[in-house]
């Protein structure tokens, strides 16, 4: 069943029980959550966890460690404008719940920050290289986990290093993310230079976290899934069995 039969066809129906999750844990490789939008079943790396806070407040914790019971929703923003237009966290949460008029742009801004915050943390450890020479150099001297283009970079000089990539140590290309969702001004701040177009992002767990987090954020701006875009369904609880 395709995503978008699946927001359709249970635009009316209530949210699962198996919807609010037992509090802040640590998943394990490959967990899988059930989306309160969708009404399917996904890996955790494609979704974002909701809570409540003290005054009522839904708020996304995307780092996953923030206390009470949570709800899952696939990390796109369709889903989450699916959520809050069937009052999905009301109904998963079993109670009545504040629902910000801009949580989609609102968990956009997260997701933003928490990238930067990440490539920030990155080039503090010495992970990046920046300027359109030191990432041509750094592509054929060190592994390179990540190719970094502002947003608005020209496709001339994108295309000549994503070309050097390709010729570099025989690198396989498929295992080199490039990344073009942020602006240079985003860069600028995160990096603590002026006018940054490209970059080159060196192996290290530091990369590793901004990389994940990049490309959360621009599976939330496309809604692109990859490989894992067909969901499972969701088993039926027993209410559903009965009404067919």
């Amino acid at each position: 069943m395709h995503a978008h039969m699946d927001l359709v066809d249970l635009a009316h129906q209530d949210v699962a029980p198996d919807a609010l999750d037992a509090g802040p844990r640590k998943t394990a490789p490959g967990a899988e959550r059930f989306c309160a939008a969708t009404g399917c079943v996904r890996p955790v790396i494609d979704m974002i966890r909701f809570v409540v806070s003290p005054d009522g407040l839904v708020v996304a914790d995307l780092k996953r460690n923030l206390p009470g019971r949570g709800i899952w929703v696939t990390a796109t923003r369709q889903a989450l404008r699916t959520a809050v237009a069937r009052k999905a966290f009301g109904r998963g949460f079993k109670r009545d719940v504040q629902v910000a008029p801009d949580m989609v742009e609102a968990t956009e801004r997260m997701l933003e920050q928490g990238a930067l915050g990440a490539l920030a943390m990155a080039h503090k450890a010495g992970r990046v290289a920046i300027g359109f020479a030191k990432t041509e150099q750094a592509l054929n001297r060190v592994r390179v986990v990540a190719l970094i283009h502002a947003a608005e970079a020209a496709r001339d000089g994108a295309r000549k290093l994503d070309a050097a990539m390709r010729r570099g140590l025989d690198l396989d290309t498929g295992k080199i993310a490039i990344i073009d969702t942020l602006t240079s001004t985003q860069l600028d701040l995160a990096l603590g230079r002026s006018n940054v177009i490209h970059a080159a992002l060196l192996a290290g767990r530091e990369s590793d976290t901004f990389v994940a987090r990049a490309g959360l954020l621009d599976r939330f701006r496309t809604g692109g899934l990859g490989d894992r875009n067909e969901p499972k369904p969701a088993a039926k609880t027993e209410k559903q069995e009965r009404n067919g």
